[in-house]
């Protein structure tokens, strides 16, 4: 029995004590919900509905809650029904009922942990979105592995989910960009303002060599080809280092196709039509302040520029017009005011930003080696980048690094901790019980122990304190899914990997034997045990998937 069932349980027995008593079933909710208690001392799951009701019908919780309790006592898988405090109700299921869940995981495989909860709900999820002018950062790379994990865990929750890259490619970053390239080209130091690094000789060569003829140009069409080769060169290295990290995107969105194909104007006109323009001092001005926002924001300049912001509106109101009903946009730490002045453009536009518009803020992510901090890339002289960060720790390492920790906290990356093969390395300790799941099924198998028929399953003989532990922990995985999916945060996942998963299976490993020993022969006990340790594999495997991150056979 899964929560979820046990949750539907619960509420037929409300649903039959009302009918009894004659009470008002309009009051029941549509759905309730079970919870581990924090003591397993008082049960398996508990119950706050009896607290939840007896306002509203007039009834004094304990004695609602002994109906309850009574009702439930009769249902199939319910060993007992304990009443505590002022009216919670602490249900034990029976061996039979705990120990199917074991068939329900390894039957459902990959679809276990999988829900319609956001079903419904169109998102555009925009990450990393670097600018083309350099290799990934190691802040984006954090982007990279949150927004990955977000992505999927929103789609295993039944949302319809578009992943987007924009790919910044007008500007005056890009016009420091082109410059730098010709000075490397040139042999000239890099401009004030420029980029430096390795990488900017790198591409500077490429493009000669795509266009030998580009130094005999004047600097202006010299500077343009730099601009419109350098670009493509860049953004084709960060396509391919994302895409070695496990990252692909459903849309690159060209900024500059903004510019061209007339958005912002179109923007521009559907704010006016709102009413919240104003042109003043020669300038078009947006009133974002009678939405919150601190000082109202330049559309367009009075030399006739458009400004960031402008491109900001224009690529909103193009997501929205292409069918999304919320905008996820994921930004660095030094995008803190950003958060004020979009959701009063959003406003502006006549959504509901609560509804229609979400920011979320990374913080800092450092590289630390032997205590302390990686300062700079070899390459890109400046910044770590993604590719060091791989380098120095591997992709599944970096991923699960990235991803185990709430996005709105700095975190160190210890290479010494992260490249370390023992328990206190987080993705060693979880990655190994995939590794030891699927080697206790190798080895079962090579003695002519299978877990046999499905029918033929005896989910009673699942009854050790062990067992019920690691049961009741791999059933907390689509709860886990739903709430990470729900309050964007990746991390839930990782942490009950390692905090209930893996600490109940090793618990379970070390207590009940799984293959007999010596003489002993195969009985339908080792045959369900082997139902649990494979359902162990596939919450493991579903819940790396989600990280990205693999789950091997063998370490």
């Amino acid at each position: 029995m899964t929560p979820a069932e046990l949750a539907e349980v619960v509420l037929a027995a409300a649903h039959a004590v009302f009918d009894e008593r004659g009470l008002d079933r309009a009051a029941l909710p549509a759905q309730t919900t079970v919870e581990r208690p924090r003591n397993p001392d008082h049960g398996d799951y508990a119950s706050t509905l009896a607290l939840q009701l007896s306002k509203k019908v007039g009834v004094p919780p304990r004695e609602l809650a002994t109906a309850l309790a009574d009702e439930l006592a009769k249902a199939p898988g319910i060993k007992s029904v304990e009443i505590a405090g002022p009216g919670f109700l602490n249900v034990r299921l029976d061996a039979a009922a705990a120990g199917q869940l074991a068939k329900v995981i390894v039957e459902a495989g990959p679809a276990y942990g999988r829900s319609d909860t956001l079903a419904g709900q169109r998102i555009n999820l925009e990450f990393v979105s670097a600018n083309p002018t350099g290799p990934v950062h190691i802040g984006g790379v954090r982007w990279a592995a949150v927004g990955d994990a977000l992505s999927r865990l929103l789609r295993a929750t039944g949302a319809d989910v578009g992943t987007e890259y924009y790919f910044n490619d007008a500007g005056s970053q890009i016009d420091r960009f082109a410059r730098s390239l010709l000075a490397a080209a040139t042999g000239e130091p890099a401009p004030e303002d420029g980029y430096g690094g390795a990488y900017i000789a790198e591409i500077a060569a490429a493009v000669v060599r795509l266009r030998p003829d580009v130094l005999d140009l004047p600097e202006d069409a010299a500077q343009e080809v730099f601009r419109n080769e350098g670009v493509q060169l860049m953004f084709a290295e960060i396509k391919s280092s994302l895409r070695d990290f496990g990252v692909e995107f459903d849309t690159y969105f060209n900024e500059k196709d903004l510019h061209d194909g007339g958005a912002l104007d179109a923007a521009l006109d559907r704010l006016r039509e709102q009413g919240h323009v104003v042109e003043s001092e020669g300038a078009t001005w947006l009133r974002t302040t009678e939405f919150g926002d601190d000082k109202d924001r330049v559309l367009r300049k009075s030399n006739g520029e458009w400004t960031y912001f402008a491109a900001d509106c224009a690529y909103y109101l193009n997501k929205r017009e292409r069918g999304f009903d919320r905008v996820v946009i994921m930004l660095g730490a030094d995008h803190h005011g950003y958060i004020g002045r979009m959701k009063a453009m959003s406003a502006c536009f006549g959504d509901d930003p609560a509804r229609n518009l979400e920011i979320l803020i990374g913080q800092l992510v450092n590289l630390v080696r032997d205590g302390a901090p990686v300062r700079m890339s070899k390459r890109a002289g400046t910044v770590v980048t993604l590719e060091d960060l791989v380098d120095a720790i591997g992709v599944d390492a970096a991923r699960y690094a990235l991803a185990r920790y709430s996005a709105d906290s700095p975190i160190d990356i210890d290479v010494e901790l992260w490249t370390r093969a023992k328990n206190d390395n987080p993705v060693y300790y979880v990655q190994y019980v995939a590794a030891r799941t699927a080697g206790v099924a190798r080895n079962a198998a090579e003695i002519g122990l299978t877990r046999g028929d499905a029918a033929a399953f005896q989910p009673e003989l699942l009854g050790h304190d062990k067992e019920n532990e690691l049961l009741k922990a791999l059933a907390e995985f689509p709860a886990v899914v739903a709430t990470a999916a729900e309050l964007r945060e990746p991390h839930r996942v990782a942490r009950y990997l390692e905090e209930s998963v893996a600490q109940a299976y090793h618990r379970f490993y070390d207590n009940c034997r799984i293959a007999p020993q010596g003489d002993e022969k195969i009985t339908d006990t080792h045959r369900a045990r082997l139902w649990l340790n494979d359902a162990t594999r596939v919450v493991i495997a579903n819940g790396l998937h989600l990280l990205g991150v693999s789950a091997p056979e063998r370490m």
